[in-house]
């Protein structure tokens, strides 16, 4: 053999168990774009992560919708933002450490408007039903690792696993999920850094595109502060789509959809699809 077939020979070797490691990056589901995500449902009108909010939201005509959820102590998989319940029903109680019917027994509404007294804090089985048939449904994992197997077990007995994605800021859920559940959907959360001295936001890192399509995610999903054209350019480099939140100003959510981004997460989803016609192709 030649000095030239040995050394593509080698090459061959190692290219081939690369790619057999490469992680595959399951596409999201068929949407119209712009995608209006609902923020915790239409959450400026309703109170948020409430089963209003969601009925609102598919109301209104938005093609889809984020909540945010977390564990109670007896392992039920309920949607809430923070991790008390201080907020929204005026007990300052870390969530894991009430059972379900503590936290049923709260009033998660009346925060909001006297219009939703007596709303409950839902589960998000509960919330994944009233999905309806094409919408999206992004699901926030607030919490660790630990808890991606009864956060999965919901998903794979909703009955629509095919149109939900899940959506989190630490890289070992989403990799926890990959686990379990290889074709689903996985955004990446990513803030915008600050400066330390002005605490103005700064623009995200175009690299962070390069990571998570390393990692096998679908794409990244940013606070728009820290949005810029390079990290958009590198996005479409590394094949990873590009969403942003949380976007309640039509002209600027006009602009992100200008520069090549689809997803946009609102509080005020009638208030984008009012201003945003959807265009022929999909993110």
């Amino acid at each position: 053999m030649s000095r030239r077939m040995l050394r593509l020979s080698l090459i061959a070797a190692l290219i081939v168990p690369l790619a057999a490691c490469a992680l595959h990056a399951p596409p999201l589901p068929d949407h119209p774009c712009p995608l209006i995500v609902a923020h915790r449902g239409s959450s400026r009108t309703a109170p948020e992560n409430t089963l209003s909010a969601y009925w609102l939201a598919w109301e209104q005509g938005a093609h889809a919708a984020e909540t945010d959820v977390r564990l109670t102590a007896d392992g039920h998989v309920v949607c809430l933002h923070d991790d008390t319940l201080e907020r929204t029903a005026g007990v300052d109680r870390p969530l894991s450490e009430m059972t379900l019917a503590e936290v049923r027994a709260l009033d998660a509404g009346s925060w909001k408007s006297p219009d939703f007294a007596g709303e409950p804090v839902p589960l998000l089985s509960e919330v994944l039903a009233i999905t309806p048939p094409g919408a999206l449904f992004f699901v926030e994992i607030k919490t660790g690792p630990e808890s991606v197997p009864a956060i999965v077990d919901v998903i794979e007995n909703s009955g629509i696993e095919d149109q939900i994605v899940v959506i989190a800021f630490n890289s070992d859920v989403l990799d926890a999920v990959q686990d379990l559940m290889p074709e689903m959907p996985l955004l990446w959360l990513l803030g915008a850094p600050k400066d330390p001295e002005t605490d103005e936001p700064l623009p995200i890192d175009p690299d962070k595109a390069r990571i998570a399509a390393e990692s096998g995610y679908t794409g990244i999903n940013v606070s728009f502060y820290g949005v810029h054209e390079a990290l958009v350019r590198a996005c479409e480099e590394h094949g990873m789509d590009l969403a942003v939140w949380t976007v309640d100003d039509p002209e600027r959510a006009a602009g992100f959809v200008d520069m090549g981004i689809c997803g946009i997460t609102t509080n005020v989803p009638d208030v984008m699809l009012e201003a945003l016609a959807p265009l022929p192709s999909a993110m």
